[in-house]
C-alpha cells in the first residue's frame, strides 16, 4: 500500500493527510473547494513548523511531507490508482452515502474504502458499495498527528482480510488501532458524548457554571480539559450530530441532546471554530474567557 486518497481538507482530513504523508505515503487530498484545500495545506505546513520548532522532526521531514501531498478538486481524478480511500467529510449521513456512491463508480473493486465517521453506521455506508467487505471505519482522534488511537470499526460485511490490513497500516502510522463493532457511536463517542451532554445539562439546569463544571472534572477526575471546553474543541455542531445519530440508532432518551446544545448550534455558537461556545475565543484559542451568556 503506497498511495492514499483523503476526501475532505478540513480539520480531520488535513490531519489524516499530514499523518500518512509524514509516514512516507503518497497522499491525494481531495476537496470540492480550492479554498478549503489551500487552508488545509496551510494548516499542515503550520503544524509541521511547530513540530520542527520542538525538534520532533527535521527540515527534511517537513519538505518530504509537503511534497508527498497532491491536491485535487475532483473525486474521479483524485482516486485514480489509489490503494485506500479515507473519507473525512462532514458528519452527515446523506453526504457520506453520496461520496461512497461516487467512490463505487470511480474506484477499482480492490480499493479499500474507509470512513473517518465518528458515529454513522459502517454497514449503512457499505450498503451503497459493490463488495461491501472492503468498507471499514478508521476513526482517528483530533489532533490526528498527535493522538495515538484509531478506532477500527468493522461493518457487518467487513472482511477479516481488510480488517487486518487496516490494523497493520495503522500501526505503520505509529498509531494504536483498537477493533470495535458497528453500533451507533462505536466506543469512543458512545461513552464520551453522553458525558459531554450531561455536562451541558448540568449547566442548563443551573447546578453550576462553566468554570465550576470544568474545574470539577479536571481536578477531581484527572481530565486534561473540562467537558465543556472539550465540546467547544470538538465543535458543538459535531457533538449534536453524533448525539442525534445515537438517539436515532438506539431510541433511548439518555442520548437525546440537551436543549441548550441545540439552541447554541442554531445560533451559530459552535465553539473554537466559530469563535464562541461555552468560552469566548475572540482573543485566544485557549479556554480562558467564559462566554458572556454564561457569566
Amino acid at each position: 500500500m503506497k498511495t492514499i486518497a483523503v476526501i475532505g481538507a478540513g480539520t480531520m482530513g488535513n490531519g489524516i493527510a499530514h499523518t500518512f504523508a509524514q509516514s512516507g505515503f503518497t497522499v491525494k487530498l481531495i476537496d470540492i473547494s480550492e479554498k478549503s484545500l489551500d487552508k488545509g495545506m496551510a494548516t499542515i505546513a503550520a503544524n509541521l513548523d511547530r513540530m520542527l520548532a520542538k525538534g520532533t522532526i527535521t527540515q527534511e521531514d517537513v519538505t518530504k511531507t509537503i511534497t508527498n501531498i497532491i491536491t485535487y478538486t475532483d473525486i474521479k481524478d483524485g482516486v485514480v490508482g489509489v490503494d485506500l480511500v479515507v473519507e473525512a467529510a462532514t458528519e452527515n449521513v446523506e453526504l457520506k452515502l453520496n461520496i461512497f456512491k461516487q467512490l463505487n463508480e470511480a474506484c477499482s473493486h480492490n480499493t479499500i474504502l474507509a470512513t473517518n465517521t465518528s458515529s454513522i453506521s459502517i454497514t449503512q455506508i457499505g450498503s451503497v458499495v459493490a463488495h461491501p467487505e472492503r468498507v471499514i471505519g478508521m476513526h482517528f482522534m483530533n489532533p490526528v498527528p498527535i493522538m495515538k488511537l484509531v478506532e477500527i470499526i468493522r461493518g457487518y460485511n467487513t472482511s477479516d482480510e481488510v480488517t487486518k490490513i487496516i490494523m497493520d497500516l495503522s500501526e505503520k502510522l505509529g498509531k494504536v488501532p483498537v477493533e470495535v463493532n458497528d453500533y451507533p457511536g462505536f466506543v469512543a463517542n458512545r461513552i464520551l458524548m453522553p458525558m459531554l451532554n450531561e455536562a451541558i445539562e448540568t449547566l442548563y439546569n443551573g447546578v453550576a457554571g462553566v468554570y465550576e463544571i470544568d474545574t470539577v472534572m479536571k481536578l477531581g477526575m484527572g481530565h486534561p480539559m473540562g467537558p465543556l471546553q472539550l465540546a467547544d474543541f470538538i465543535g458543538l455542531d459535531v457533538c449534536l450530530a453524533i448525539l442525534n445519530v445515537m438517539y436515532e440508532g438506539f431510541k433511548n432518551p439518555k442520548y437525546a441532546p440537551c436543549p441548550l446544545l441545540v439552541n447554541m448550534v442554531r445560533a451559530g455558537k459552535l465553539g473554537v471554530k466559530s469563535g464562541e461556545g461555552f468560552y469566548d475565543y475572540s482573543e485566544s484559542k485557549k479556554a480562558e474567557k467564559i462566554s458572556k451568556q454564561f457569566l
